[in-house]
C-alpha cells in the first residue's frame, strides 16, 4: 500500500513503491512479447538508471500537487501524481544515459555510468531510446481517459525538444569555443541553460500538477519565468560546486574545465580576467592533465569567483522572492517558495 504520508522518509518510501508499480507494468507491456533475457534486461537497466538520484523533479510533482489542492492526496491522487514525476524521472534517466555518453563520463551519481559496464556499452544508446519510450507508456496507462492527457503528451514532448535543442546548443558551443573562448558569454550561457536544464528541471514538474488540478497553461506564463529564471540560479550553483564542491558530497568528480564547457565560472573569469590570466585560461582550458586545471582554478581564485558566487546568489534570492510575493494565487507562492526553499545554498 503506497503511502503518502507527509513526513520525509514515508513520502519518498511511498514514491519507490510507485515506481516498482510502474516498472512491472512496463515488463508486461502487451505491445511487446518480451523474453525472459529481455524483461531481466530492462529491469537492470531501469534499476541503475532511474531511481538513483535525489529524486527531486519527481517528488516536486507530489509536492506541488498537494500544494495546489490545499490537503492531503487520495491514494489514487498520490498514484497519479507519482506516475507523472516518474516520468520526468524516466526522461531525466533517458537524458542522462545518452548525455554520459556524448562526454565520454566515467561517473554518474557516485557509480560508473551505464555504458561504462561491461556488456551494455553503446547498447546503451538503445536503452536510451526505450526510456523516452516508457514515458508515453505510462501516461497512456494511467492518464488515457482524463481530460488533460493531451496535454500532458504535448507537454511532454515539448519540454523534450527544448532540452534536446538546448543540449544541441551546448555541443556546438563547446566546438566553437574550443578554437574561440571569446564566444563564450552571458546570453548564450543563459540560453543553453534555460533550455537544457531549467524546463525540464523546474518548469515541468510544476507545470504536471498544474494540469492535474484543472488548470490551462496558457494563464502561467510568469509562473514558468519564475521557474526559468529559479533553474538558471539552479545551474550557476551546479558550476559552481563542480569547480569547488566536495566530490565526496556531490557524487562525482568535476569535470567542466576538461571538458571546456561554457560553465558560468569561465564565462564570468573571461569577463573579469587581465592579460597574463586571459593567457593562463586559453593556454590551460580544457586540457585534461590536472596541473592544467589547477592552473586555471587557481585563477579563479584569483578573481575571487567564490565571492562573485555568493554576490549572485544574494541577488538571485531576492529577486525571486519578490517575484513570488507577487503572484496572486497563495497556493502557487507556496509552491514556488518550496522549490526555492529545496536549492538555496545547497551543497550538493
Amino acid at each position: 500500500m503506497a503511502s503518502n504520508g507527509t513526513n520525509g522518509q514515508d513520502r519518498r518510501s511511498g514514491f519507490l513503491e510507485i515506481y516498482a508499480r510502474l516498472k512491472s507494468e512496463l515488463l508486461q507491456d502487451p505491445a511487446f512479447d518480451f523474453t525472459e533475457d529481455g524483461r531481466q534486461w530492462i529491469e537492470r537497466m531501469l534499476d541503475y538508471n532511474v531511481p538513483g538520484g535525489k529524486l527531486n523533479r519527481g517528488l516536486s510533482v507530489v509536492d506541488s500537487y498537494k500544494l495546489l489542492k490545499g490537503s492531503e492526496l487520495s491514494e489514487e491522487e498520490f498514484l497519479l501524481a507519482s506516475a507523472l514525476g516518474w516520468c520526468i524521472e524516466w526522461l531525466q534517466a533517458y537524458f542522462l544515459v545518452l548525455d554520459d555518453i556524448m562526454d565520454s563520463s566515467h561517473t554518474r551519481r557516485g557509480q560508473p555510468c551505464w555504458f561504462r559496464l561491461p556488456k551494455v556499452g553503446m547498447i546503451a544508446a538503445n536503452d536510451g531510446i526505450l526510456l523516452r519510450n516508457h514515458i508515453p507508456r505510462i501516461l497512456k496507462r494511467h492518464f488515457k481517459g482524463k481530460p488533460y492527457y493531451v496535454d500532458l503528451l504535448d507537454l511532454f514532448n515539448e519540454v523534450e525538444f527544448q532540452t534536446a535543442s538546448g543540449q544541441m546548443l551546448d555541443l556546438i558551443t563547446t566546438h566553437e569555443g574550443e578554437t574561440d573562448l571569446s564566444k563564450y558569454k552571458l546570453p548564450v550561457y543563459n540560453r543553453i541553460v534555460q533550455y537544457k536544464t531549467a524546463y525540464y528541471s523546474f518548469y515541468l514538474p510544476v507545470a504536471c500538477a498544474l494540469l492535474m488540478s484543472g488548470e490551462n497553461l496558457d494563464n502561467f506564463i510568469e509562473v514558468k519565468n519564475i521557474l526559468i529564471e529559479m533553474g538558471i540560479y539552479f545551474q550557476v550553483q551546479d558550476d559552481y560546486l563542480d569547480c569547488f564542491g566536495d566530490p565526496e558530497v556531490i557524487g562525482k568528480i568535476g569535470t567542466d574545465i576538461e571538458d571546456f564547457k561554457c560553465s558560468w565560472m569561465v564565462v564570468q573569469a573571461l569577463e573579469r580576467a587581465n592579460e597574463n590570466q586571459m593567457k593562463v585560461i586559453s593556454e590551460n582550458y580544457g586540457k585534461a592533465d590536472q596541473t592544467c586545471k589547477a592552473r586555471v582554478k587557481a585563477v579563479y581564485k584569483d578573481l575571487d569567483l567564490q565571492g562573485v558566487f555568493s554576490e549572485f546568489e544574494r541577488t538571485s534570492f531576492e529577486k525571486l522572492i519578490s517575484s513570488i510575493e507577487a503572484q496572486p494565487s497563495k497556493a502557487v507562492q507556496e509552491v514556488l517558495k518550496s522549490f526555492l526553499a529545496k536549492i538555496y545554498k545547497r551543497q550538493k
